[in-house]
């Protein structure tokens, strides 16, 4: 063929760029069709970074000890046991002391968001350790009042996630490994302590909660552990992945498996003879009204899941993710109780009407342990209803299902994708992988207003922060590379 003939001199040129983005304005100027592909050079160009990287990955007690912690995570099995009506009635530290708990790692009362603030002043006032919220706030302020991380106490909360001495936590026991996990309660919708509101109304609820809710759903969890050893958590989980939920931010077919399960252990004879029928109808009617009702359990979940996977020696494996409203922070199977630590990203997506992205408050919450046990970001392809309220469209639910398996170790096979043709969801988020990649693990999410009170203001995704798994890598670096 003679060399003028060759078609690709007469056609328009198209071009595939890596990385750097600056080199596309010569080529779209001279008429070519650019397609950009982010890419960076691992260990972010760093060779010593890049070279430790290289030796991590090629470490075979770290993919070993990776196949352990991932193993331990598909066995799980949370079974939802009890309902313990107080605190305090778990964890010893609470007693005849002013400790409340909250999501996320630690942080000080001047460094904390306004709904984070505002939720501790209503758990003080519910706990009549002051009158006012003024004087509740002075307290808080002056050092009268103790803060501990749910994590901590083997316990999860949503939003701030306060938990205090008297409210009734729910009890999950992974029945493979035996560890316990626990959980507030949902409260609902509108104005509720985990975005920080605390008035009347506020105070009102979560007593009612623990007066008449907790004993309906201990008499169920008991009932349900006496005739079939509990209600299985992950089985709910796994099914409303195939009915249209990610189990985080969607719950709608979880809450309704769950209310069916909840309905039968009520009806068994030793259910009814420990509580009221008008109280099981006003707990039943509540969780019908509440589609997010079972977050609360995908999260105390996933806890008990990620806990049985955690302190596996030399696992570079993600086993929480959490986030107070200033800060998130990771903990990795393989190096212990540290968290690793960057400023929190702000949520991205739809907002209520009235309310725009300058209202938002940066990512809060407990509830991103989901990602870490393959629901949520992981398993967004479940859910295209989700795009409807959190943005995007179908295409990104996919694509990020599919982004997360490029940074974990393995896939689940108990939790099916149906839009990926049923193929399992990712499994083991790998500190790792992302430094590899550069892919910022997805968590879907929904938004709180920075001012206290005000509540949910939207829905949408944020990424975790690449600072976290940057100090996770390094951290892993130290303790596994020879020195």
């Amino acid at each position: 063929m003679n060399l003028h003939d060759n078609p690709l001199l007469h056609q328009q040129p198209s071009a595939l760029n890596l990385g750097i983005a600056d080199f596309n304005a010569s080529l779209t100027a001279a008429g070519a069709t650019v397609s950009q592909i982010d890419w960076r050079p691992p260990g972010d160009a760093d060779p010593a970074k890049a070279w430790a990287l290289a030796q991590l990955q090629a470490d075979p007690r770290i993919a070993a000890a990776n196949a352990t912690a991932c193993q331990r995570v598909i066995a799980a099995r949370p079974i939802w046991q009890d309902v313990a009506l107080r605190a305090d009635g778990v964890w010893p530290e609470l007693r005849d002391t002013r400790l409340l708990l909250h999501a996320g790692p630690p942080v000080q009362w001047l460094e904390m968001c306004g709904p984070m603030q505002g939720a501790l002043v209503g758990a003080v006032l519910y706990e009549d350790w002051a009158d006012t919220p003024e004087q509740a706030q002075r307290m808080l302020a002056g050092g009268e009042i103790a803060f501990g991380q749910c994590h901590d106490f083997g316990a999860v909360g949503p939003m701030t996630g306060i938990i205090s001495a008297s409210m009734p936590v729910l009890q999950v026991r992974d029945a493979t490994h035996g560890n316990l996990a626990y959980t507030n309660i949902n409260e609902g919708i509108g104005r509720c302590l985990r975005f920080g509101a605390n008035g009347p109304d506020v105070l009102q609820r979560l007593k009612w909660l623990a007066a008449v809710v907790a004993p309906v759903l201990q008499a169920a969890a008991r009932s349900a552990l006496d005739s079939h050893g509990g209600i299985d958590l992950k089985a709910i989980q796994s099914q409303a992945l195939l009915m249209g939920d990610e189990v985080h931010s969607r719950n709608a077919a979880s809450t309704a498996l769950f209310l069916g399960q909840l309905a039968v252990a009520l009806t068994a004879p030793a259910a009814r003879d420990r509580v009221p029928a008008d109280a099981v109808h006003q707990t039943l009617d509540f969780i019908a009204r509440n589609s997010q009702f079972f977050l609360n359990y995908s999260m105390v979940s996933c806890k008990a899941i990620m806990d049985a996977a955690h302190g596996v020696p030399f696992s570079t494996v993600v086993t929480a993710t959490a986030r107070n409203g200033s800060e998130t922070g990771l903990r990795v199977s393989g190096l212990g109780p540290q968290w690793f630590c960057a400023p929190s990203a702000m949520p991205v997506g739809l907002f209520f009407p009235g309310y725009g992205q300058a209202d938002a408050c940066p990512d809060i919450g407990d509830s991103a342990i989901t990602e870490t046990a393959g629901f949520g970001g992981c398993a967004f392809a479940a859910s295209p209803a989700l795009t409807l309220l959190a943005g995007g469209t179908v295409g990104d639910a996919l694509r990020y299902s599919r982004e997360m398996w490029e940074i974990c170790v393995t896939r689940n096979p108990g939790l099916s994708l149906p839009a990926l043709d049923f193929a399992g969801a990712p499994c083991g988020i790998d500190v790792l992988k992302v430094i590899d990649t550069g892919i910022q693990p997805v968590v879907t999410t929904g938004i709180a207003h920075r001012q206290a009170g005000i509540g949910q203001i939207g829905a949408g995704i944020v990424r975790v922060p690449m600072a976290c798994y940057q100090r996770a890598f390094d951290a892993a670096a130290a303790a596994f590379l020879p020195t």
